[in-house]
């Protein structure tokens, strides 16, 4: 039985593209942790859970949890594709770092260039929550 109607088109996409970290968004592992590399070769990346922040908007520098291989996982966003304030980069993917309950990351080296605001958010960050997130820049090979 064939359709005979108005012609509807399905490639026609008429929402805006979110670049913003919000729930169930795809986010790339850029640590050398375990389970990141696992997942991120198996082509399953991990998802955006939940944001720790009053606005539910993911923001450089904010922690969130994630879903990954089937765990729940703590980490930091250290580069996003959303537009950014003057002097923050912009990244073409959105970059996560593993960390556990205490703020110490779950790899020992970070490939990719983070961006240099970073030390001051985490500064901040670090003082007010009593996690120590010191060690994420410590790992850190390149700054932008």
């Amino acid at each position: 039985m064939a359709f005979r109607g108005i012609l509807t088109s399905r490639a026609i996409h008429t929402s805006a593209i979110n670049n913003e970290i919000r729930k169930l968004t795809r986010l790339r592992v850029v640590d050398n942790s375990e389970i990141g590399k696992k997942a991120m070769l198996e082509g399953k990346p991990p998802r955006c859970i939940h944001i720790y922040n009053k606005k539910g908007i993911g923001f450089i520098g904010d922690r969130i949890l994630v879903a990954i291989k089937g765990e729940k996982k703590k980490g930091i966003l250290v580069g996003l594709k959303q537009d950014q304030n003057p002097k923050v980069p912009k990244f073409d993917s959105n970059n996560l770092v593993l960390i556990d309950d205490n703020g110490t990351p779950l790899g020992t080296r970070i490939y990719v260039p983070i961006p240099h605001v970073l030390r001051t958010i985490m500064k901040q960050k670090t003082h007010s929550k009593g996690a120590d997130y010191t060690k994420l820049i410590a790992i850190a090979t390149k700054f932008v």
